[in-house]
Order: structure tokens, then C-alpha cells, then sequence
């Protein structure tokens, strides 16, 4: 992926999201929010002068769970893989915000890919905690995704005029503790985005909230308003992570925030248990809390209502 031309800072960044298999996200320039299905088809003049582009974000794979929330997360994986197949518009990249393994282990690792390739798109990874568990601290990880990458895993990449940064915050997670980018991993993200204009559109993407969705369940980033800090000063910012399992957003400012279900198992609300983890659901319903989000498209600047259907 290679920079292309400007575009319009008019233009829109369309969110159309997918839960449980991902979040399906229409690009054309600027903030995060929904498209209707001309945008997504390129059929519009109006939404920037630089023809929209997709991407898909998946997130907790957890390949190798097999456990009373899910005897075989294998297969659930391949449902949301399927999913993204099917679609009449095909992305040009895929988002996995971590997990992708379950306890680090070359063959998950191996397993996650060989069904991921299904889709038949270029995948970009971050690290989750489960994938930095062997005894190296990500070390498998990094053999096999970090090679482009600084330190634990973080780096960025440009596409059509928008600019994706992957952020690590899982390295040396503490149980129960907050996420942590740490001072080389800020550093490096000061000098990124620098050089760039404030009418770029920035997309980041992060295994663990960069914002604290509870601080009990350490669902945030201890040294993350620092991160967004360096974010503020540009018009239009999308962050996206995985981690909790569920589907939050928040907008702060500039900036949207949108957390992502699993195509593994999910997790209970915030403070609704005595703590995080899988969370059992009734026999026969699983493929209904992992499913997928729809959208009802309406014509014109309408944003499309998105709608929860089953994995199925």
C-alpha cells in the first residue's frame, strides 16, 4: 500500500459496521460515520473527488479456544470469514485488532492464517495479549507479523490519502491491568504524524481502548490521552480496537471511538459480572451474540441504520 493522490477534506470517512465477523468501513476522506449504498458502490460525485474505498475490521479470534463459550472458535472464525466473502463489495484490506491466537502458539497462529487467506485480502495485524503469552513476550508474533514493524509491533501505512496507525498497548500486560504504549512507542508516534496536515484523515487502531471503559476490568490505556493528545489537532480521527469483545463507540472532540465484537465469544457488559471473560451463553445461541451488523441503506446523505443479524 503506497501513498495516493489528496483528497478532498470534505469527504467522509463511512463507517458501515460489522459485528461479531468485523466492521465494514467505506472510505472517502474524513470522519467515521455511515454511507449509503451509492457511496459504496463509488456511484456519487459528492462524497470527495477520490473514489471510496473499504476495509473490513475483525478482532478476537482467539484460534485455539475451545472452551463451554465456544467448543471450537475455529469454526466461528471461518462463519465470519464467509461473511466477509459474500459481500457484494469487496474491501481492499482487512484490520485484525489482536487475539488473533489464543495462547500464542505456532499452530494457532498458522491455523488464523490459512483461514483469514480465505478472504483473499492483504491483512494488516497488531498484537492482542493472548498473542504475546509465549515465552519470548511476542516473539512468535513478531516472526511472523512484525517484520515492517518498530518495537512490539506499532507502525503505520498510508492508502488513498488517509493515514492507518497500529498501536500496541498489550506489551507486558499485567492481569487486570490497564494498556500501556510506553515512552518509545509515544515517541514514535509524535514523530509519524508530524509532518502531517490536520485535513488528513487518521485511522488508529489498537487492541485495548485507548479511552478507559472501565478501569476496574483495566478496558483503557493507562498513557492513553497521551497518544490522543498528538491526535487532536487533526479533523477527523477513527480509532478502532478490539479487546472487550462488544460493540461501545464514544465521540470525543474530533475524534470517534468504535470497539468491536468477537468472532470467538462474548464478554459480559462493563461491571455487569464480577469480571471479565467468556461469557456462556443459552445452547443454540451463540451464533446470534458473535453475528454480524448489517445496514439498511436509505438514498441520498441518509446515513444507512445498522442492524445485528446472526451469524448464519
Amino acid at each position: 500500500m503506497g501513498e495516493h493522490d489528496g483528497m478532498d477534506r470534505r469527504g467522509a470517512l463511512r463507517c458501515m459496521g460489522w459485528a461479531g465477523a468485523g466492521a465494514l468501513y467505506t472510505v472517502s476522506g474524513g470522519v467515521a460515520t455511515s454511507v449509503n449504498l451509492d457511496a459504496a458502490l463509488g456511484a456519487s460525485p459528492g462524497y470527495g473527488k477520490v473514489k471510496p474505498f473499504t476495509f473490513l475490521q475483525i478482532s478476537d479470534s482467539h484460534v485455539g479456544f475451545a472452551k463451554a463459550a465456544n467448543p471450537d472458535a475455529r469454526a466461528t472464525f471461518r462463519e465470519a470469514v464467509a461473511k466477509v466473502k459474500a459481500l457484494p463489495v469487496k474491501p481492499d484490506f482487512i484490520l485484525h485488532t489482536g487475539d488473533i491466537s489464543h495462547l500464542s502458539k505456532d499452530e494457532e497462529f498458522a491455523d488464523a492464517d490459512a483461514i483469514i487467506a480465505e478472504a483473499g485480502l492483504p491483512v494488516f495485524h497488531i498484537p492482542g495479549e493472548h498473542d504475546m503469552l509465549d515465552e519470548g513476550g511476542g516473539k512468535a508474533y513478531l516472526a511472523r507479523y512484525g517484520k515492517n514493524a518498530r518495537g512490539t509491533g506499532w507502525y503505520s501505512f498510508d492508502h488513498d490519502g488517509v493515514h492507518f496507525v497500529a498501536l500496541v498497548n498489550v506489551a507486558n500486560l499485567k492481569p487486570g491491568g490497564m494498556g500501556q504504549l510506553g515512552e518509545d512507542q509515544l515517541a514514535w508516534l509524535h514523530a509519524d504524524l508530524a509532518g502531517r496536515s490536520a485535513s488528513t484523515p487518521i485511522v488508529v487502531f489498537a487492541h485495548i481502548p485507548l479511552w478507559t471503559v472501565y478501569a476496574d476490568w483495566g478496558w483503557g490505556t493507562g498513557d492513553g490521552l497521551q497518544a490522543l493528545g498528538e491526535l487532536r489537532r487533526f479533523g477527523s480521527v477513527t480509532v478502532l480496537n478490539g479487546h472487550i469483545h462488544q460493540i461501545i463507540r464514544k465521540v470525543e472532540g474530533n475524534i470517534n471511538f468504535h470497539s468491536a465484537r468477537s468472532t470467538a465469544y462474548p464478554q459480559p457488559a462493563p461491571g455487569s459480572a464480577p469480571s471479565p471473560g467468556p461469557l456462556v451463553v443459552p445452547a443454540g445461541q451463540l451464533q446470534s451474540v458473535l453475528g454480524v451488523r448489517t445496514a439498511t441503506v436509505t438514498r441520498g446523505d441518509t446515513p444507512i441504520a445498522l442492524i445485528d443479524a446472526a451469524l448464519v
